[in-house]
């Protein structure tokens, strides 16, 4: 059992450390924590995504253990990871607070058998070495908002209005004036300032996917979509 404990406070340190705070956790965290008088070193390989996080714990030799179910609430972090010892899986879940350049977290198995807290740090050098070597990624265009244009189907004006919402990379949102009710739309993503996503529209009994790709500039988006097979195509220029 003290190996699984051990395991469970390096798994810990990692989560901690990734989602707290306005703090960007991507990176690499050191901490190490006591078990029976003996300091246990531990290295958090953490990457964030929105409010999810993920990445691994290495506790050397063992080989690094991936965290589950990682998210960000604010400053608090929570996950959970798998540890194994004498032929048994121990679940053991973790909760922290990020404060300043730290994180704060306490961590144990799932039904409160064994428990501990732990402090971790980010490793800047290891953050500086990666900043330096990582190419210049392009900023991405911000499309919060309600976008609204028409185009031309058959001599007749369409209207159409999207509401989209942002973050980071990732795209979700609405369509509207392709049927009766709102439409989903679908895997939205942010390259730069071209956005792309999809959606389903029925038309006389039958279901096309429509595929949109769109240019930013300023206050407007240049849209060009069709049906996925290629057979129908057409753009549209809408404006918040």
């Amino acid at each position: 059992m003290k190996a699984v404990l051990g395991m469970m406070g390096l798994a810990a340190v990692l989560f901690v450390t990734p989602m707290a705070g306005a703090a960007d956790v991507s990176g690499t965290w050191k901490g190490s924590f006591d078990l029976n008088g003996t300091s246990v070193p531990a290295a958090l390989n953490l990457k964030v995504a929105g409010t999810d996080l993920t990445g691994t714990v290495d506790v050397p030799p063992n080989p690094p253990s991936e965290i589950h179910d990682g998210k960000i609430d604010g400053d608090n972090v929570t996950f959970w990871m798998n540890s194994d010892y004498q032929g048994t899986t121990y679940k053991i879940v973790f909760k922290g607070k990020v404060a300043a350049d730290h994180i704060d977290l306490s961590f144990g198995t799932e039904d409160g058998s064994w428990g501990t807290t732990m402090s971790v740090k980010k490793d800047v050098a290891a953050a500086a070495i990666a900043t330096a070597a990582a190419p210049a990624l392009p900023k991405l265009a911000d499309v919060t908002g309600a976008w609204k244009g028409a185009f031309d189907l058959n001599g007749t004006s369409m209207p159409i209005v999207l509401n989209l919402k942002s973050a980071a990379a990732t795209v979700t949102g609405t369509a509207e004036g392709m049927g009766p009710a709102p439409i989903e739309i679908h895997e939205g993503k942010i390259d730069g300032n071209v956005v792309t996503f999809w959606l389903n529209t029925d038309y006389q009994g039958q279901t096309y996917v429509l595929n949109y790709k769109g240019n930013v500039t300023g206050d407007q988006i240049d849209f060009s979509f069709g049906t996925a097979d290629g057979a129908w195509g057409t753009t549209v220029t809408v404006k918040k």
